[in-house]
């Protein structure tokens, strides 16, 4: 699943593995804090994007094709979240990692990259626009941590946008993979069929109707997971407001 809040579950169990782990060396901080910002200041440029067609255009259809090389781009570099795991300069499991970002650049190029037929679809702009606002969020959080300085506005973000970007996130990577169906079946996009020297066939039309099932169990432990980690994190503040 490559909702927003996806990775949004990734910084959720790196924050909790930094108050049992020592963080990274110096260098290795360094580094961070360039990649984050880096991040961040790509997913910036997606939203300036975004922003300046809808304002040139005057409407939001098709808005996918004015920031589509910035986001196959910044999306795949996302692939190195997975090295930092595996490196052990961030304190997170590269099998949850790999498969959250993985499902992402597979929603990115082997679902609307490979179809072009659903790239003006509205669905599309549902999930980028939830994605560009979750990740700006993600990194910045990431870069003030790694500063010590992390403000209270961008943790509260952190911990509270997710509730309306995961189920937006998500219901725009459903119907843009519903909407890719129809051409996948017609065209026998990425299927290999019988016979051939392998003796293997793959149905890629069956796989993207699995995938959008495995959403069904995975979308309500991840989101209440999330929302369990928000009431750990914020709310003995919240709380304390109250008493305030």
């Amino acid at each position: 699943m490559s909702a927003p809040a996806m990775g949004t579950t990734r910084t959720a169990h790196s924050d909790a593995s930094h108050k049992k782990k020592k963080g990274p060396g110096g260098l290795a901080t360094a580094y961070l804090v360039i990649y984050n910002v880096v991040m961040t200041a790509g997913w910036l440029v997606i939203a300036v994007g975004l922003g300046r067609a809808y304002l040139a255009r005057g409407s939001y259809h098709g808005l996918y094709y004015s920031i589509e090389k910035p986001l196959k781009f910044f999306q795949t570099a996302a692939l190195l979240e997975i090295l930092h795991c595996a490196a052990g300069i961030v304190p997170s499991s590269v099998v949850l990692t790999g498969f959250q970002v993985l499902s992402r650049v597979f929603l990115t190029w082997a679902v609307t990259h490979s179809v072009r037929e659903v790239q003006s679809e509205d669905s599309v702009l549902l999930f980028v626009a939830a994605w560009t606002i979750t990740e700006i969020i993600r990194y910045s959080f990431y870069t003030f941590s790694l500063l010590n300085h992390l403000p209270y506005l961008i943790k509260w973000a952190r911990y509270t946008f997710f509730i309306v970007l995961y189920p937006m996130g998500v219901t725009g990577e459903l119907l843009t993979i519903y909407a890719a169906l129809p051409v996948v079946q017609k065209t026998g996009l990425y299927s290999i069929t019988l016979p051939n020297k392998y003796n293997f066939s793959f149905d890629y039309h069956t796989f993207l109707i699995l995938t959008m099932i495995s959403y069904i169990p995975l979308f309500p432990q991840l989101y209440f997971h999330m929302l369990r980690q928000r009431k750990k994190v914020l709310g003995h503040v919240e709380e304390y407001s109250k008493v305030e």
